[in-house]
């Protein structure tokens, strides 16, 4: 367990956690000159659990001075327990207000008030402090009170006593996700980082993510300053890393068990105002260890009063690896003040609709879930989800999934009721097609997915249009999609001039003209033209200019050739593929262009770049 010391300068913060532990938390010269605590310290406790086994307490000395606020803030993220340092002396003080304020904004669920230097103070003025202190904040009524004293050691025993009864271990089956908040080196280990396991459990062996991706291995821990093979959740831990280097590593980097792929600019968030705050603020954002500047934008008021809840956009100058319900402190726009206390609802926040009715409810909702099951319902309700972005946004293993019924191999999650809702949308737009070109066989699958599921990833409509296929709710005539009562047929006649026309174009691989095989067969040319331009509906021609035809066949083998091309080199250009089909300039010209309007190319300046590799 760790608890965490806020309060006012020299309130005795460092004094009090120095009788309960033994341990100076001043680590750094200038704070042991200055006699304050600058930066974060740390003092560790060894108890005796009741199964009669060794655990530790852990400290962290946050600093009180108001200049050193945003290390305080730091020190807090992940920790649940909290020693609220009052001198019996002096009493409330406004830093004292602030970080009780800041506890409050991070929704601390156990808040124990002490009061330091009782040996300088007569007991009647303890007696009248402690009413003050519940009237002034009146949520600390029910929280338990200590008066101690580190000169006369008076209370200090009662106050550990306290802390070991309220000791836990830590039950945490997410995946491994811990802040770092130093880096250094030691003599004879190597590298090594200091900071709070948020979640999850690490072993003295695994290999596990940093921030920009590297994998890194961890080679020995420290548990609550004890050598461990293994850290937990709730911890301070002290990790030797091996495979990087420390340039790699900065305060407010993130150790995970699940790769790093989603940091976020744009997040939303439930927002606790602890001042009024304008629709559209400059801010300071502090995430665990992270401090970094940012836009936040209202969505459901112009403007917020103290003490209410508002959904906001916030926009961050850097992204930052945020996960669901993730705890932030907002401050203003010369971090001179707290102004509010934000707590995660959405990783990439769409850039659209956000004050909606609709958007509003959903965030409504989003923040009424109490737990991941329900969460994921909701998402679900009307879009699809990638499987790894959810395992990260919840920070998840897959097999908390696969418990919902999900399948845990498939890239996408959806509901059945998405899945039929787009099907139907599919089997709409091809009924649609239908009408306006009954003289149509139908279109391509890559085509009839660009028609009616845009929106959704590529390969998930894609899979939805191949279950259509396989269940026979479309069918497939010579890679046209069209639907199962849809028909065009060569009538008997035109079936006996198609089987004359056809040995025409085995014969040679280049284009012909309606012209020519009008001529060569001694047929009307325009009674030629539509029965080629049938053809061509039926899928067995393919015009690449007005009246040049080729075999689908051989259309088939061109794109196979330009495919296999541009694998190889990245692109191709008219002269390469010239010099590939053995065709003239004109021709060879006309074919790469049909390409680049059917959509199987593109051009960009004087090549032709793939661009849906699919067709044909």
């Amino acid at each position: 367990m760790i608890i965490v010391t806020a309060g006012h300068v020299d309130h005795g913060k460092s004094a009090l956690l120095h009788a309960l532990t033994g341990t100076h938390t001043a680590h750094l010269p200038e704070e042991k000159k200055r006699g304050l605590t600058i930066d974060l310290g740390y003092a560790y406790l060894p108890i005796h659990t009741d199964s009669n086994q060794t655990d530790t307490l852990g400290f962290i000395d946050v600093p009180g001075h108001q200049k050193f606020l945003s290390n305080m803030l730091a020190g807090l993220g992940g920790v649940e327990h909290a020693l609220l340092v009052i001198s019996a002396e002096e009493g409330l003080k406004p830093q004292t207000l602030e970080h009780f304020e800041i506890l409050n904004l991070l929704n601390f669920k156990h808040i124990m008030v002490v009061l330091t230097k009782a040996d300088k103070v007569e007991p009647a003025q303890i007696d009248q402090l402690i009413p003050q202190i519940k009237q002034q904040l009146p949520s600390l009524n029910s929280a338990p009170f200590f008066v101690t004293s580190c000169v006369t050691g008076s209370g200090i025993a009662e106050l550990k006593a306290y802390l070991i009864a309220q000791n836990r271990q830590v039950t945490n089956n997410q995946p491994f996700r811990y802040v770092i908040d130093r880096v250094f080196h030691i003599k004879g280990a190597g590298l090594v980082v200091t900071g709070t396991a948020i979640a999850g459990k690490v072993a003295v062996g695994d290999e596990i993510y940093l921030s920009d991706g590297t994998k890194v291995r961890v080679k020995a821990i420290h548990a609550q300053n004890h050598p461990s093979e293994s850290g937990v959740a709730g911890q301070r831990l002290a990790l030797n890393l091996a495979n990087v280097d420390k340039q790699q590593i900065a305060r407010g980097h993130w150790l995970t068990e699940l790769a790093p792929t989603f940091a976020t600019d744009r997040i939303t968030v439930k927002l606790s105002a602890a001042q009024p705050l304008k629709e559209m603020s400059v801010v300071h954002i502090y995430h665990f260890a992270s401090h970094i500047t940012g836009k936040l934008s209202l969505l459901n008021a112009k403007q917020a009063v103290k003490n209410a809840e508002y959904f906001a956009e916030v926009l961050l100058d850097e992204p930052l690896h945020i996960a669901f319900n993730d705890k932030l402190i907002i401050r203003n726009g010369d971090d001179s003040q707290t102004v509010a206390g934000a707590q995660v609802l959405e990783i990439h926040s769409p850039k659209r609709h956000k004050r909606s009715e609709a958007r509003l409810a959903y965030l409504t909702a989003l923040a009424q879930t109490g737990n991941y099951a329900q969460r994921i319902v909701l998402y679900l309700q009307h879009d699809v989800l990638a499987l790894e972005r959810l395992l990260w946004d919840e920070q998840l293993f897959a097999t908390e999934i696969a418990k919902l019924g999900f399948d845990t191999n498939a890239e996408w999650l959806y509901s059945p009721a998405f899945k039929q809702a787009a099907q139907q949308k599919v089997l709409a737009k091809l009924a649609e097609y239908h009408s306006l070109h009954q003289d149509q066989l139908g279109v391509a699958k890559a085509r009839l997915r660009r028609m009616a599921l845009l929106e959704s990833p590529e390969k998930l409509g894609l899979a939805f249009i191949d279950d259509l296929l396989a269940t026979q709710q479309l069918a497939q005539t010579r890679g046209w999609l069209h639907l199962p009562d849809h028909r065009i047929e060569f009538n008997p006649q035109e079936l006996q001039i198609w089987q004359q026309i056809r040995p025409l174009f085995e014969a040679t691989n280049q284009a012909l003209w309606v012209r020519d095989i009008a001529n060569q067969l001694t047929i009307d040319e325009t009674e030629m033209r539509n029965l080629l331009y049938k053809a061509g509906k039926l899928g067995y021609l393919i015009p690449i200019v007005k009246d040049r035809f080729l075999l689908n066949e051989q259309i088939e083998a061109f794109a196979q050739l330009i495919r296999d091309f541009i694998l190889r080199h990245g692109e191709i250009s008219v002269n390469q593929l010239r010099d590939e089909i053995q065709y003239g300039r004109k021709l060879t010209v006309q074919l790469i262009e049909y390409f680049d309007r059917s959509g199987f190319l593109r051009r960009k300046g004087n090549v032709h770049l793939l661009r849906d590799h699919d067709i044909f």
